[in-house]
């Protein structure tokens, strides 16, 4: 089984061996998200994500590309996460992080996929919670929706890949570096890259065509106006922290006046 960004211990779902299995969110559930700065959204999201979080493309030259919201700007740090595990109030949480524990995963044989959990998520036990499995040994309600969620999600998934995949070439994707500096050290987030606004105006008008057909367009510009939210995350950080771009110092914009 491929490796699995979240899960420890990711087994298949069996219904012999999982008869028994309830499902109940623990206090600290998103405890496991609290170590990434960085969540893979799917297209279907960017609306709403676009209000919380800079949407980046993230990957390597000549490697694949996907799609990911910024939760954090340092390496191990979510800034959404908390110490007690809840994810900020008022704040969208991606799919990728809402269907933990559940998984839909490749095995050995690449073209199959199978539902797995992470069995060592103490939500999973034998005595509450909802249940996996109906005594015949049949998917219960809770579980037939939890499949049709991480379908929808894999398959929404696999179009934001090609979207990336496409953009990439089309030549209109550049790098981006984010610099953190704190009490004399520095971090640089790599690996991310933005839509170039020349680029995108210089496109011809065959390729607007085709972006604005595939909704790619309206996905571009869901990221575009998403790339604000940098200065709220940097609002998150502690006060002896400095962070930059190549376009300097990234400075949170002001709290609007109060109107009486």
């Amino acid at each position: 089984m491929t490796q699995l960004m979240f899960y420890e211990r990711p087994i298949a779902l069996n219904r012999e061996r999982h008869q028994a299995l309830r499902m109940s969110p623990t206090q600290n559930h998103f405890g496991f998200a609290a170590k990434t700065n960085a969540v893979p959204i799917a297209s279907t999201e960017f609306a709403e994500a676009a209000r919380d979080y800079p949407i980046v493309f993230v990957g390597e030259e000549g490697g694949p590309f996907n799609v990911a919201a910024l939760v954090g700007l340092r390496d191990n740090e979510n800034l959404m996460v908390d110490a007690q595990g809840l994810w900020a109030t008022g704040t969208y949480v991606p799919a990728f992080a809402r269907r933990y524990p559940f998984v839909l995963a490749k095995t050995d044989d690449a073209d199959r996929l199978t539902v797995c959990i992470d069995e060592v998520y103490p939500g999973l036990s034998n005595d509450t919670g909802e249940p996996l499995f109906e005594a015949d040994g049949a998917e219960s309600a809770y579980l037939k929706r939890v499949l049709e969620f991480l379908q929808l999600f894999h398959n929404e998934a696999q179009r934001t890949t090609m979207f990336a995949t496409r953009l990439k070439e089309l030549g209109l994707l550049v790098s981006k570096v984010i610099n953190v500096e704190r009490k004399g050290t520095r971090q640089s987030l790599q690996g991310v890259w933005i839509v170039d606004r020349a680029r995108l105006a210089g496109m011809d008008d065959v390729r607007v065509v085709e972006l604005f057909r595939s909704g790619y367009l309206s996905w571009i510009d869901a990221h575009l106006l998403s790339l604000g939210n940098l200065t709220r995350l940097v609002s998150r950080l502690d006060e002896h922290s400095q962070v930059s771009d190549e376009a300097g110092a990234v400075v949170p914009e002001p709290a609007p006046p109060i109107m009486h």
